[in-house]
C-alpha cells in the first residue's frame, strides 16, 4: 500500500516517492527561540514528528533537519520591526545569546516531553553565517538582488509565478508595520539587513555588502542545501508559513539552483483557543508548562493533536484536554491488562497511508480494542504506551488503595474520589475489576 499525502504545492493529494530509495530527506521549520515556545508551535512540532514517525513506519530511514532561529526573524515575519531576539535580550537585559541559549534549551525540553523524536541535525543560524552569504552572493550573480538603504533584497518579480505559489496571489499579510518605499514590489523581501547606525546590535557579521545580519528566509534554504542538498523529499511547517516564508524559500532556490527545493511541502493548519487565535493580549496565550500546572499530562495534549486531521484546524479548550486525558488514560488500561481484542491492521494502515488520516485511524483503534495493535501503532502515535505497566503496590501504596475501598464500601465516594486522584498524581490509576482494584502505572512528565 503506498504512502500518499497533500502536496501544498499542487494542492493534490500524491503518491509518495523518495529521490533516492529507501532514503527521505526532510526539513521541518523550528523554532525562533526568543520566548517559549506555545501550543500552536508545538502542534506544528508534533505533526513534523507524526509524518517522520509514518515514514519509519514504513521502513525508509528518515534524515530530518529542523532549523533554531536565532537571528534575524524580525517582529513582522517580513522585513520590518525589531528582531525578536535582539528584542527580548534588551526587555530581560541580557545577552542575545543568553535568550537563544535558555528558549532553545526549554524547546528541547518540551519536545521530550511531548515524545518528539530529536531531529537528525539541528542547525542554528548564527552558526551558519557563511553559508548564508554564500547563497546570497549566488542569487546575486544569478541577478536576482537590488541594494537599498536597509539591505539586499530579493526582486520577486524575476522569479516565474511568485505570485501564484501555493495557490496565493497575494503575497502580503496584513502589516502592522510601516512598508519599506524603497522597495521595488511589496513582496521584495531581505537577503541581508545593514546594522543600523542608531542602534547598536548585539548580532552583526560584516559581508561583502557592508556589515549587517541575515534576513529571515535566506537561513533555511543555506541550511537544507548544506545538509539535504539543492533539492530534497518533504518539506513541513505550519500554514502561516505559507504566504511569505515557504514561497521565499522556493523563490531562492529558483534563483540560486534553478531547483523547485522539495517535492512534497506538508503544512499543518492552525490551534485556536477557544475558538479564537492565540495571543498574549487576548488571555488565551499557553504554553506547555501551563497545561502541565492545570494538572494534564503531556502526552493528553499529544493525543488531543491527534484526535484532528493535520489539515483542519483544531480548537483548543480546557474541557476538550479533559477528554483527551481521559481516553488516554484508558489506552493505558487496554494496554496495561492486555486486552486481546480484535486485528484490524488493514483498516488501520488504509487509514494512515491516506494523507496520515490519524482521527480515523485512531477510531479504528478503539474498535478493536487491542492491546497489541495499539502497541505496534505506538510506533507512529508516540504515547509511550509500552510505558503503561500493571504493578505491584508497596506497602505505602497498598494502605492507600485499603483506605479506598473502605471508604466506597462506606458509601463515601467523594473522600474515595480523592485518594484515586492522590495516586493519580503520584502516576498511577485504579482500575476496578471483579477481582479486586488493579494498579496502572502511566507515563509522567
Amino acid at each position: 500500500m503506498a504512502l500518499k499525502f497533500f502536496n501544498s504545492l499542487t494542492r493534490q493529494i500524491e503518491e509518495f516517492t523518495p529521490v533516492k530509495d529507501r532514503k527521505v530527506k526532510m526539513y521541518s521549520c523550528g523554532p525562533t527561540v526568543y520566548d517559549f515556545a506555545h501550543i500552536g508551535n508545538l502542534r506544528a512540532f508534533i505533526f513534523s514528528d507524526l509524518v517522520r514517525r509514518v515514514l519509519e513506519f514504513n521502513n525508509y530511514k528518515v534524515c530530518q533537519v529542523m532549523n533554531i532561529t536565532d537571528v534575524g526573524h524580525l517582529t513582522s515575519d517580513e522585513d520590518e520591526g525589531e528582531d525578536k531576539i535582539e528584542k527580548a535580550a534588551q526587555k530581560a537585559q541580557t545577552t542575545a545569546k543568553k535568550i537563544t541559549n535558555k528558549y532553545t534549551q526549554a524547546f528541547m525540553a518540551d519536545l521530550e516531553k511531548l515524545n518528539i523524536k530529536k531531529p537528525t541535525i539541528l542547525p542554528r543560524a548564527t552558526h551558519h553565517i557563511a553559508e548564508q552569504i554564500d547563497l546570497i552572493s549566488k542569487i546575486e550573480k544569478a541577478g536576482f538582488t537590488y541594494r537599498i538603504s536597509d539591505g539586499i533584497y530579493f526582486d520577486t518579480s524575476k522569479i516565474k509565478d511568485y505570485s501564484k505559489l501555493f495557490g496565493i496571489r497575494n503575497p502580503n499579510s496584513k502589516r502592522r508595520i510601516k512598508k519599506n518605499p524603497e522597495k521595488r514590489n511589496e513582496s521584495d523581501f531581505a537577503l541581508w539587513k545593514f546594522s543600523s547606525k542608531n542602534q547598536k546590535r548585539q548580532m552583526e557579521w560584516d559581508s561583502p555588502w557592508g556589515k549587517g545580519f541575515p534576513g529571515w528566509h535566506i537561513e533555511c534554504t543555506a541550511m537544507s542545501e548544506k545538509y539535504l542538498g539543492k533539492i530534497f523529499d518533504i518539506h513541513t511547517g505550519g500554514v502561516d508559513h505559507i504566504p511569505v516564508h515557504h514561497k521565499n524559500e522556493i523563490a531562492q532556490s529558483e534563483a540560486a539552483f534553478r531547483t523547485k527545493l522539495a517535492n512534497f511541502w506538508l503544512h499543518v493548519e492552525f490551534l485556536l483557543v477557544n475558538g479564537k487565535k492565540m495571543a498574549k493580549s487576548s488571555g488565551n496565550f499557553y504554553t506547555l508548562a501551563d497545561l502541565v500546572q492545570h494538572g494534564f499530562y503531556a502526552q493528553a495534549f499529544r493525543y488531543l493533536m491527534l484526535t484532528n486531521h493535520y489539515r483542519s484546524k483544531i480548537n483548543f479548550t480546557w474541557e476538550e484536554l479533559e477528554k483527551a486525558q481521559k481516553t488516554l488514560m484508558g489506552i493505558y488500561v487496554i494496554v496495561a491488562m492486555g486486552n486481546k481484542g480484535q486485528d484490524l491492521s488493514s483498516q488501520i494502515n488504509k487509514a494512515i497511508y491516506n494523507d496520515i488520516d490519524i482521527p480515523s485511524a485512531l477510531s479504528i483503534l478503539h474498535k478493536a480494542n487491542n492491546a497489541k495493535l495499539w502497541l505496534k501503532y505506538d510506533q507512529i502515535l508516540g504515547l509511550k504506551l509500552n510505558e503503561a505497566t500493571m504493578i505491584d503496590p508497596d506497602s505505602k501504596i497498598m494502605t492507600i488503595i485499603q483506605e479506598r475501598e473502605k471508604l466506597r464500601k462506606d458509601k463515601k465516594f467523594k473522600k474515595a474520589d480523592l485518594i484515586r486522584q492522590k495516586l493519580f498524581r503520584l502516576g498511577m490509576m485504579v482500575e476496578d475489576t471483579p477481582h479486586g482494584p488493579k494498579i496502572i502505572k502511566f507515563p509522567q512528565n
